[in-house]
């Protein structure tokens, strides 16, 4: 049988809920795994790719899930390998470049605090298998956030140099946060149909533990602009190429290969 080249889930909202929450895990854990060996100290070299670790198994079983929702025949490698770019549901944030460390934490401190509201509010999903890898993947989560805002307290609250950065790594980030607040007729089906909570149901209690993290760092959230991503929508940045042809290419260099 001939191994597809490419392929592409149905849109139905409920696949399309998933897939981004699959797709934001998988390409933050890819962006995460780029400190393995560069990281400033032993210590957070181990905890930046366990990290990643931790989110590509989140992003597997969520991958596993969509494609039973969508198309059985597909499963989680074909789904991670073989998308083309504008079939990735992930946020934009999460594939913005590596940047330096502070840049980082301060990152995965967003997304982790987003991840584990979103876990908590997917527990009592109607879909079963959805409710038990939000089980898991809370606990995850509670950690990463509570791991990267140490440092964004440390750093924030540290040298000049380390509050210089923080807070450019602040303003250049802020801007990509609206998308994750940003909600349509997937959010409302999936909130209509309980399979989990529109987005933007979870913008408040985001803001309040984002202050008790920003506030110690002695950092403070930018101004409102009219910028809005669309990673959500399949329309990402020119950095995703890239990522891409990292994440792809052995799987498109040797289709169906195994180990």
């Amino acid at each position: 049988m001939a191994l597809p080249t490419s392929v592409r889930l149905g849109g139905e909202p409920g696949v399309q809920y998933v897939l981004r929450l699959a797709d934001t895990c998988l390409i933050l854990s890819h962006r995460l795994s780029q400190w393995c060996g560069h990281a400033p100290v032993l210590e957070e070299d181990i905890a930046m790719t366990n990290i990643a670790l931790d989110l590509v198994g989140q992003a597997r079983a969520l991958l596993s899930r969509a494609g039973q929702m969508g198309d059985p025949k597909y499963d989680e490698d074909q789904l991670a390998f073989l998308r083309e770019e504008r079939d990735y549901r992930n946020i934009t944030l999460v594939e913005l470049p590596r940047g330096d460390f502070g840049f980082t934490v301060l990152r995965t401190t967003m997304v982790a605090t987003f991840l584990k509201l979103l876990w908590q509010r997917l527990a009592p999903s109607c879909d079963p298998e959805l409710a038990a890898i939000a089980g898991k993947a809370f606990k995850e989560a509670r950690y990463h956030q509570q791991h990267a805002a140490d440092w964004v307290i440390r750093l924030g609250d540290g040298t000049p140099e380390s509050q210089r950065r923080m807070a450019a790594a602040l303003v250049q980030l802020w801007p990509y946060t609206h998308e994750l607040f940003d909600s349509d007729a997937i959010d409302e089906q999936a909130a209509q149909t309980g399979l989990g909570p529109r987005w933007c149901d979870l913008q408040p209690a985001w803001l309040a533990e984002m202050g008790l993290i920003l506030r110690p760092a002695g950092l403070t959230t930018p101004a409102e602009t009219g910028f809005r991503s669309a990673g959500k929508q399949g329309v990402h940045s020119e950095h995703m190429g890239f990522i891409l042809s990292e994440l792809q290419y052995l799987q498109r260099a040797y289709p169906g290969g195994a180990w």
